[in-house]
């Protein structure tokens, strides 16, 4: 039975976490997640859920998992998810997103390993014109 259903590939969706200027604290960057639609067509109903998982001192730790309905986001634009501290770069945080395009669904998982969310990664994100860290 589950040979029968289709599971399409996503080219057109990046997730990038991406440093913002921290007013308060200049010496410190807020970092953001945000959800990238590059395609040429709306994406609806998009889910996200995000959450941290590795090792800290040989301890396994887990963050809560967090769900969020971001509805629609148009084609060639973008949204922000969350803001993610950067205490949190010590572990692998996996974004799972979930969305329809033109009545079909789409669903991926996004996985930020840990120690690759890191200034020395940044890179041109597309759509956002700014530099950040980009898993496509």
């Amino acid at each position: 039975m589950i040979r029968n259903v289709e599971f399409p590939e996503i080219k057109e969706l990046v997730v990038a976490i991406v440093p913002e200027s921290n007013e308060e604290n200049p010496e410190r960057s807020n970092w953001s997640v945000f959800i990238i639609n590059t395609g040429k067509t709306e994406i609806n109903n998009v889910m996200v859920t995000s959450k941290g998982f590795g090792k800290v001192k040989d301890e396994e730790v887990k963050t809560t998992t967090l769900r969020r309905h971001l509805d629609d986001i148009e084609a060639e634009s973008f949204l922000k998810v969350e803001p993610i501290q950067e205490e949190l770069f010590v572990l692998n945080n996996e974004y799972w997103v979930s969305f329809y395009r033109e009545g079909k669904l789409y669903d991926k998982k996004y996985l930020f390993t840990t120690g690759s969310i890191s200034s020395k990664f940044l890179t041109d994100i597309p759509i956002m014109n700014v530099r950040g860290i980009c898993h496509p």
